[in-house]
């Protein structure tokens, strides 16, 4: 496609063709090519057109007009093209239309582009970079988007959303640009922006901050006191916590190193914490949201007298919703979530408590506030072991910040409870199936009971999806489709997503076939009919091609919350690019859900209907078979990812399946690290799945493998509670080789959890099993770790005889990066005896190992050299000492490992405090204390404290 026609939508709609600007036509017209510019390349169906264009009030001819005008536009861009050609720019399919645009050729494209590479340029430490991306991304908006539309197409969520965007990118840039101090290429953006969003507090307190960097304090004083009148005259309430910190900084001339309180840069390589983390984990607002007016009119009535109570006698706000399932409970509370979201300032928290889970595994309270807990900022190292102690914590956090807490599918009181903040100033939403009725007694819960919709709203919501020309058409087929849905929003949805992918289908036959359907989910039976959803689903599902339908029913054998792609293929056994086609399909019926970076969700609903589908259709070895090759697609990606991480650990076995193919395996360090997270929450239950169908050996070899991934993220707790699972599985099994790993996981979990006693027994066990195994690889591995845990019990001595042991064991292997890391653990246990001599030539010998393997990485040189620069400083070799440091600590940035880095950097400030330069000492305690401050508070204390003596 060629670049001679360029479209701007961030802003004026304008169109031009080889340099010279067109004419884009009346205002509809105008609206029309706005909405598929917005659209960005995607396609727009006709009803959609028609609903944007007219709302609920289109005229009988509103689809000829939307047909007219698409021809009108057809030829303002391309003038030479035969009337009926459909031409290269603007092309239909699928019942629709679309803009076939690019980056080159749009700037809404391009500003997205640029915003990719600003965060990835930002997540690699090159923040200068990442800096000049976001500014050249913000420079392409010329006022909000589509200005100069009509505001009743404006109003629609397509619009605001893309003026969310912006403002989304605009607060990143700032919070990065304040943590470099080069404010310049924001603070334009900034003030436009802020004259747009008066009321938005955490977009001026990133101003505010920005005009005191640049120096330009009075006029940051000036916006201070401008959106604290109108916050109290438009709402009649006082500045949040952060903007009156911001306000505070300002009067005592602090510059930030930091972002604005009540924010956080987004998490990723080379990133650094934050103090203030603002977690923003709120799903995106529902689209097409129609109806309940008197629900929303009443918890908005109430959020707003809350607002407008003084702050000594304003209370915690928690509400109920409750209801069937389907019904539109998490659809009304996200609705509403995003309508307050600005009210609550530090942030939103959101938890899917999975209470009606089909396989009975509920979140537990403990998972979903150890899951809070890192959001706002708590390193999962520094998470207390007991519930009790992790509730007062993350009350503790929530004490002076206003936020806005999200429950969703909670199973009873019980689950929710310790997830209440325990202060006043912010809300909860809840949603269950059940009615929770001992928090309305015990907490003042307001309760609401969400019932099916009116036949209005349920009419009303077929019209915005097919179009009021549709609908009308066939008034008594459309009763009919809204009796047979049980008016129930996600029975409506489902139907009005297949009338729009078979636009001539008469309504009358699908009311014919709803009514002709037959059967009933169990699991949600009810006396009235109405309510019951098999037969909706039921009838989706037949309309699909058999190869769709095979996927659908095996995606409901998927253990994960949510799935990618390659999972789905391998659980079909298809190549990718069939699999994308299909979920394509099913994304498009609505039985799929699409989410970001590849992830895609399945409805607990269609869950339960496809796992009767799957029972009806395939047979147990079908089923058998697709579960086995998701089980292997897991457990080959997590061999791979083992490669990159710990190669020691990584020894080939036949058991641990065939390997991966190239463009699924993690092929980084990084990588690995980045796909363990995204699928930590699966990996943990696929492994509950293949015990509950009697695979125990499959279960501790999979449980085995992701040991080293989760020393290295954290998530410490579940690291624990997982291999408690494999080490009841290995015991089923009844093999010993299960049972040592098992033991040495759970063991190697326990120690970083600090229970040293309970790890050194589980070690020592592994440890036996080993020997009698003769297996070697895994007494070394053992010894290691054992060594470990006896120098943080004050056993120096031992741990150098287990390490040397494990030394000896991986000479007989080979292995020379085990080698390596051995001589660096001795050389530090020397160290600590005061042996610095000794110390020196471990830490000599370990650096020529590792010079001599490819299988180790920067990090692993760095420990090497972190640990010659300890031993040189103790010896009064202060130059070769600060030599060492800084050589580690290049390493250990390059491979982003901060916590290590901060250790090294505050090392690095003892040796030049002892050699006298007390000014930079400070710097580089101060810089540590910035690295270490959100992952490790007790230890930042204790570096500041050195600051704080030696400045006096």
């Amino acid at each position: 496609m060629t670049s001679e026609v360029r479209f701007t939508v961030l802003g004026t709609v304008r169109a031009w063709r080889a340099g010279t600007e067109l004419h884009t036509g009346p205002p509809r017209q105008q609206a029309l090519l706005a909405v598929l510019l917005a659209s960005a390349g995607l396609p727009v169906s006709l009803p959609e057109m028609v609903s944007l264009l007219w709302g609920g009030s289109a005229p009988p001819t509103a689809a000829n007009v939307v047909r007219r005008h698409i021809g009108s536009v057809r030829r303002m861009i391309e003038p030479a093209l035969p009337r009926m050609a459909s031409g290269q720019w603007l092309v239909g399919g699928g019942g629709g239309y679309r803009v076939n645009v690019d980056a080159r050729s749009l700037d809404l494209l391009r500003f997205r582009e640029l915003y990719t590479q600003a965060r990835a340029a930002r997540d690699t430490g090159r923040r200068e970079r990442a800096v000049e991306n976001y500014a050249e991304a913000l420079q392409l908006w010329r006022g909000p988007a589509a200005a100069g539309v009509g505001a009743e197409v404006r109003g629609h969520p397509l619009f605001t959303h893309l003026d969310n965007e912006r403002l989304t990118v605009a607060k990143e840039a700032a919070d990065l640009a304040l943590r470099l101090g080069d404010v310049e290429p924001i603070l334009v953006v900034l003030q436009a922006l802020t004259d747009q969003h008066r009321l938005d507090e955490p977009l001026h307190s990133r101003l505010i901050l920005a005009l005191s960097k640049a120096g330009r304090q009075a006029e940051a004083l000036e916006v201070f006191h401008g959106l604290r009148d109108r916050l109290h005259d438009e709402l009649g309430v006082g500045p949040s916590a952060g903007l009156s910190q911001a306000h505070q900084q300002v009067l005592a001339g602090a510059l930030l190193a930091s972002p604005p309180p009540g924010t956080a840069e987004q998490p990723g390589l080379g990133s650094t914490p934050s103090p203030f983390p603002r977690p923003a984990q709120l799903p995106a607002a529902p689209f097409h949201f129609v109806g309940r007016d008197a629900e929303v009119d009443h918890l908005l009535s109430q959020f707003a007298s809350a607002d407008r109570a003084a702050p000594a006698a304003r209370a915690l706000i928690i509400n109920a919703i409750g209801g069937m399932a389907g019904v539109g409970k998490t659809t009304l509370a996200l609705h509403l979530a995003h309508q307050v979201a600005d009210r609550y300032p530090d942030g939103q928290l959101y938890v899917n408590l999975r209470g009606f889970d089909l396989n009975g595994s509920a979140m537990a309270p403990a998972e979903a506030i150890r899951g809070f807990l890192e959001n706002l900022g708590i390193p999962p190292r520094r998470i207390p072991d007991e519930l009790d102690a992790q509730a007062a914590l993350y009350r503790s956090l929530l004490a002076t910040r206003r936020v806005l807490v999200l429950l969703d599918n909670a199973r009873d009181a019980e689950q929710v409870r310790p997830l209440l903040p325990g202060s006043a100033g912010s809300l909860v939403l809840i949603t269950s199936r059940n009615q929770l009725g001992s928090l309305v007694a015990a907490h003042g819960a307001h309760p609401l009971r969400l019932d099916v919709m009116s036949a209005e709203n349920a009419r009303e919501t077929l019209v915005r999806r097919l179009g009021a020309d549709r609908v009308d058409s066939e008034p008594e087929a459309t009763e009919t489709i809204i009796s047979l849905c049980g008016r129930l929003p996600l029975a409506l949805s489902v139907i009005a997503a297949r009338v729009l992918m078979n636009p001539h289908l008469p309504l009358s036959a699908m009311a014919a076939q709803l009514q002709e359907a037959d059967g009933s989910l169990d699991a949600f039976h009810s006396t009235d009919h109405f309510s019951d959803v098999r037969a909706v689903f039921d009838w989706s599902y037949r309309t699909l091609s058999d190869a769709t339908a095979r996927l659908f029913r095996l995606l409901s054998l998927h253990p994960g919350a949510t799935f990618d792609t390659r999972s789905a293929a391998a659980l079909a056994g298809l190549t990718l690019r069939t699999t994308r086609t299909l979920l394509d399909q099913l994304v498009r019926a609505h039985l799929v859900t699409m989410e970001e970076h590849d992830r895609h969700r399945l409805h607990d609903l269609l869950r339960a209907y496809g796992r009767e589908a799957t029972d009806t259709h395939d047979t147990g070895s079908d089923r058998s078979a697709a579960k086995d090759r998701l089980f292997q697609h897991y457990l080959g990606t997590a061999h791979a990812a083992l490669r990159q991480l710990d190669p020691a650990r990584a020894f080939p076995h036949p058991l641990l399946g065939e390997p991966v193919t190239a463009d699924t395996a993690p092929d980084s360090p990084e990588a690995a690290v980045r796909w363990f997270r995204t699928e930590r929450l699966t990996l943990t239950e696929l492994v509950r799945q293949v015990v509950r169908d009697d695979r125990p050996g499959d279960a501790w070899r999979l449980a085995r493998l992701l040991d080293p991934m989760y020393e290295r993220v954290g998530h410490w707790h579940d690291w624990a509670d997982l291999q408690l699972t494999a080490l009841e599985a290995a015991r089923r099994s009844g093999e010993a080789t299960g049972l040592a790993h098992a033991h040495a996981g759970l063991g190697r979990a326990h120690s970083l959890l600090r229970r040293y006693g309970s790890a050194e027994e589980h070690l020592q066990q592994a440890l036996v099993l080993f020997e009698t195994l003769g297996d070697d690889m895994g007494q070394a591995h053992c010894l290691r770790m054992l060594g470990w845990v006896m120098t943080r019990t004050e056993r120096d001595l031992e741990a150098i005889d287990c390490t040397r042991r494990a030394l000896d064991l991986y000479r007989i292997a080979g292995h020379v990066g085990a080698q390596a890391d051995c001589l660096n653990a001795i050389a530090w246990f020397h160290a600590a005896l005061g042996a610095h001599d000794e110390a020196v030539t471990s830490a000599v010998r370990s650096l020529l190992l590792h010079r001599r393997t490819s299988d180790t990485g920067g990090s692993d040189q760095a420990n090497a050299w972190d640990t010659l620069a300890f031993a040189h400083h103790h010896l009064g070799n202060l130059a070769r000492a600060r030599l060492c440091y800084e050589r580690a600590i290049r390493l250990l940035r390059a491979g982003g490992d901060r916590y290590n880095e901060a250790g090294s950097i505050n090392r690095l400030g003892d040796t030049l405090a002892l050699d006298g330069d007390l000014e930079t000492a400070r710097a580089r305690w101060s810089e540590a204390v910035g690295i270490i401050a959100p992952m490790d508070p007790d230890w930042a204390s204790e570096i500041r404290e050195k600051v704080t003596a030696r400045s006096r």
